[in-house]
């Protein structure tokens, strides 16, 4: 087994924000990752805002951490502690692997900043269980025994895709979902620690928030992951001041962030975030599930699909009653984050690296710097089998990302015999000699007769590109072992087309691998780490 790291991809502006572009970091007040001093001023705000109090409160919310859990979060508030953070959907038996990348990489850059800092750095991951998206965590897919793609799912349920996830219990079909689950895992030594970590998680009467976090604690137990769930009630209770102030300016949120979405644009990036007329950064949980709230007058906000209407006192009465009621859309979370975590950085993948550069002006008005955005680690396991064929076929990981028939017929192409491929190579040099020749032979007899000579030029080509086909269509025939092996590579490293990284649960390597594949992981969340420079990227 190999693992390979690979290049964080995303948009023109997460590209450029990488590389630190002057025209991009201006979207990031944070500064960018490779710089020392974007930590240090980060650290110097924090300090300017975050007391002891809050470190307590918030020591009292984590949980995880690995075995010296307690100490750590001691030292923390004893010693004025910051935080990395990273945070996901809480997926389906753990979710895509990128999850475990994100927790990874936070951990490996705490300890980075520990040394720079000379003070705790806690890694924290937010369990998303305030999203109501059940459609995106309700399934998972990976390959079975046989290497074809199986996905799992919860069926549907009452409230599904209006609720939170932290208001939805799972049911008694869960034990069925483990069940299949566990069908698809091969026999190993680390198979029983699995299925025990699997049974504790993802039982009924647990909701999918409570049973991703509980997986991830054990996952991540040795890398000293805190989590925080932000259905904890005094995560809720220090939320709230932070969400009634954002609905008391929605209004102004609303048209500062569509300001901040045309700069982007007048600048040649495109936005991650749609940014709707009059929305507020805010859902309330009303007759209709988690409904977004409009600006509707001076001092009201409009439930968008329940409709009813709300001042600011009764959304304050309403939220202070059951404070789990109100919560942050996709902009407004991180704010809420970093109000409740001494944030230094955040680790980010590409999508959310790019909504990022729209929360400034949110950050802004509740007077937080936004942290730093640090990319989070993308890799590949390439297991044994999967490198023979690599070798076999002389292929690169990311040439398998292409369809299915193009890199089969590379590899064809490839193979045809020395006599056919020189053959063809021939013939096709000779069509293009004798048509150039041709045309400047007719030219003195009738200029108009070029066309005529193209289009022999090009119906030969057609021809012969048709001969070519025929001929890779019969050579696929005899090497049908070959292109299946090329397809059970292809379903490992991009099964349904898409980087395995955002498919594949962890424990489907875990499985196979143990503890010494998540040592590799680890180190690998190590050298992802950009290196601190002391210089400017303005």
């Amino acid at each position: 087994m190999n693992l390979q790291i690979q290049a964080l991809t995303g948009s023109h502006l997460v590209r450029q924000y990488l590389e630190g572009s002057p025209e991009a970091l201006r979207f990031y007040p944070g500064g960018h990752p490779a710089e020392l001093e974007a930590y240090l001023a980060k650290a110097r705000e924090v300090d300017g805002r975050v007391h002891r109090a809050h470190r307590e409160r918030l020591a009292g919310i984590l949980t995880g951490g690995g075995p010296d859990g307690p100490a750590r979060l001691q030292r923390f508030v004893d010693e004025g502690g910051y935080a990395v953070t990273t945070g996901q959907q809480p997926g389906l038996f753990g979710g895509p692997l990128f999850s475990i990348y994100k927790a990874l990489t936070a951990a490996a850059l705490a300890r980075r900043l520990e040394g720079v800092v000379g003070r705790p750095v806690l890694p924290v991951f937010w369990v998303a269980s305030e999203d109501h998206d059940w459609e995106e965590v309700r399934r998972v897919s990976l390959p079975d025994l046989g290497n074809e793609l199986v996905t799992l799912e919860l069926p549907d349920r009452e409230g599904a895709g209006e609720r939170p996830l932290h208001r939805m219990p799972l049911g008694s079909d869960i034990d069925e979902v483990r069940a299949a689950l566990l069908d698809l895992l091969p026999p190993s030594d680390f198979r029983p620690g699995i299925q025990e970590d699997l049974a504790s998680a993802y039982r009924e009467g647990a909701t999918l928030p409570e049973a991703f976090a509980e997986l991830l604690r054990r996952q991540l137990a040795s890398a000293g992951v805190f989590l925080l769930s932000p259905e904890h009630p005094e995560a809720q209770a220090a939320a709230l001041p932070v969400l009634l102030a954002e609905a008391r300016e929605a209004e102004a949120r609303s048209l500062a962030l569509e300001e901040r979405s045309r700069a982007l644009e007048e600048a040649g990036y495109a936005t991650q975030v749609t940014i709707l007329e009059g929305g507020a950064n805010l859902f309330l949980e009303g007759a209709r599930g988690r409904d977004r709230l409009f600006v509707d007058g001076p001092g009201t906000l409009r439930l968008r699909h329940e409709g009813r209407v709300l001042d600011l006192e009764t959304l304050a009465a309403e939220a202070g009653a059951d404070p789990a009621r109100l919560s942050p859309n996709v902009l407004l979370r991180p704010v809420v984050e970093s109000a409740l975590v001494p944030t230094l950085a955040y680790v980010a993948g590409p999508g959310e690296t790019a909504y990022f550069a729209q929360t400034a002006p949110v950050f802004e008005a509740h007077g937080i710097l936004q942290p730093v955005i640090h990319p989070r680690l993308s890799a590949a396991v390439i297991e044994t089998r999967v490198e023979k064929v690599l070798r076999k076929f002389d292929l690169e990981v990311a040439e398998l990302a292409r369809p299915h028939h193009e890199v089969v017929g590379r590899v064809v192409r490839e193979e045809l015999p020395d006599e056919v491929r020189k053959a063809l190579g021939d013939l096709r040099g000779a069509i293009a000699r004798g048509s150039r020749a041709l045309g400047l032979a007719v030219r003195e007899v009738d200029p108009t007769l070029a066309g005529p000579v193209d289009h022999l030029r090009n119906q030969g080509f057609s021809l012969l590109d048709d001969v070519e086909r025929k001929v890779v269509q019969a050579r696929k025939r005899e090497s049908g072992i070959a292109l299946q092996q090329i397809e059970k590579a292809q379903v490992q490293l991009f099964p349904g087309g898409v980087p395995q990284e955002r498919v594949v649960p962890a424990l489907y390597f875990l499985v196979r691998y143990g503890p010494e594949l998540m040592e590799r992981w680890r180190d690998a969340a190590e050298t992802a780490v950009l290196p601190l420079e002391a210089g400017s990227h303005d």
